[in-house]
């Protein structure tokens, strides 16, 4: 027990003597909780609408009048017609095309008292043509629109159409209260994960790990004892991003704190024995840091940390059973988010403790102590 209380002191002696590492656990994850939730927003605004309105009625102008008020659109002026409108996309000055049909006011002002339309007339479809090269702005931009065409019609203000929109656990759509558990689990994967990765192997290159080896310290020793500093590392960073998304926007946990906690416990044992054992194979830094770049890079975008794990492809979403990403994901959302307990994130914690049993137990096999 002695021992492995005088490697870990011997391990804080090494963060605290290393000029950047210090700064490193402390500001990373200020930097990314207050930064990144104002930054990674996925949510489209500032959009460039161009109009064609060959009706020049009424109705067209409240048309335009409603778009113009909405908060996601920038109206860049009335065009003489589609083939004009079409250049503007052409040249990156407008982002969607709105084409007004002629009659549009008198078909919507028929369709609103119930009488038929005229046969070979106009059917007052408006037509939406969106610059789709970035797929997301034009689908949901181009959808925004379709919602404000169709809000305006008079037939639809009527209460023909009914329903509504309950929203469970987010009421207000903020996206920050989605992205804060990504972000914490993008900062205990960093911080957690590539430390430990560069510390066996910066022993390597100074040469220190060659006084460990002719000890009789035994090989779960010194890996505990590697491990443990960053352990609580974890739990500094976790107890810091938590109180930034109290402070900084109000943002508090739903659920039970300590499974939060123990969540991120275990993801943090899990990458810091990943971490351990690719320095274990490694001989330099710049092996150590490409390799472990390589696995943090795949495991965070199949996780479902930016998008839902469902809207991949069939072979891509299999791999999420094997992703301690997307178990520590999907269960601190739900205890963040949700508000749910333990039994809501059994599943999660049982995989995550398997994950890191495993991985925990090939880092100490894998580390070839030459005595």
């Amino acid at each position: 027990m002695k021992t492995i209380k005088y490697l870990i002191q011997k391990e804080f002696l090494q963060i605290r003597r290393n000029p950047f590492l210090p700064k490193l656990i402390f500001i990373f994850p200020i930097m990314i909780m207050c930064v990144m939730p104002w930054v990674m927003n996925q949510e489209v605004k500032n959009i460039r609408v161009s109009v064609v309105d060959n009706d020049h009625s009424t109705v067209s102008r409240q048309l335009i009048n409603d778009m113009k008020q909405s908060h996601y659109f920038l109206f860049r002026g009335l065009q003489p017609t589609y083939e004009v409108a079409l250049k503007e996309i052409e040249k990156s000055r407008t982002d969607i095309v709105m084409v007004i049909p002629q009659n549009y006011g008198k078909t919507v002002e028929m369709v609103a008292k119930g009488q038929p339309l005229p046969s070979g007339g106009t059917d007052g479809k408006i037509l939406i043509a969106a610059n789709a090269v970035n797929g997301t702005k034009g689908g949901i931009g181009s959808s925004y629109l379709a919602q404000i065409v169709s809000n305006s019609l008079p037939f639809r203000q009527g209460g023909a159409v009914a329903g509504t929109v309950l929203y469970l656990y987010n009421k207000h759509l903020n996206y920050k209260v989605f992205m804060i558990p990504a972000l914490l689990a993008i900062v205990m994967m960093l911080m957690c994960g590539f430390l430990p990765a560069l510390n066996i192997v910066g022993e390597k290159e100074t040469g220190t790990i060659e006084q460990i080896n002719v000890t009789p310290v035994s090989k779960w020793a010194f890996i505990l004892a590697k491990l443990i500093p960053y352990w609580l590392i974890g739990l500094f960073i976790v107890t810091v991003c938590l109180l930034l998304a109290w402070g900084v926007y109000g943002i508090t946990c739903q659920g039970p704190l300590w499974l939060v906690y123990l969540l991120a416990m275990l993801l943090a044992l899990f990458f810091s024995s990943f971490g351990l054992l690719i320095s274990n194979y490694s001989n330099t830094l710049q092996q150590a840091m490409f390799v472990m770049w390589f696995f943090v890079v795949c495991l965070m975008l199949l996780s479902g940390l930016f998008t839902p794990t469902r809207s991949m492809p069939d072979w891509s979403y299999a791999t999420t059973y094997i992703n301690p990403m997307h178990y520590f994901i999907d269960g601190v959302r739900t205890v963040f988010v949700r508000g749910g307990g333990f039994s809501s994130v059994f599943h999660q914690v049982l995989a995550l403790v398997v994950f890191s049993l495993l991985m925990g137990t090939w880092a100490v096999f894998s580390y070839r102590k030459n005595t």
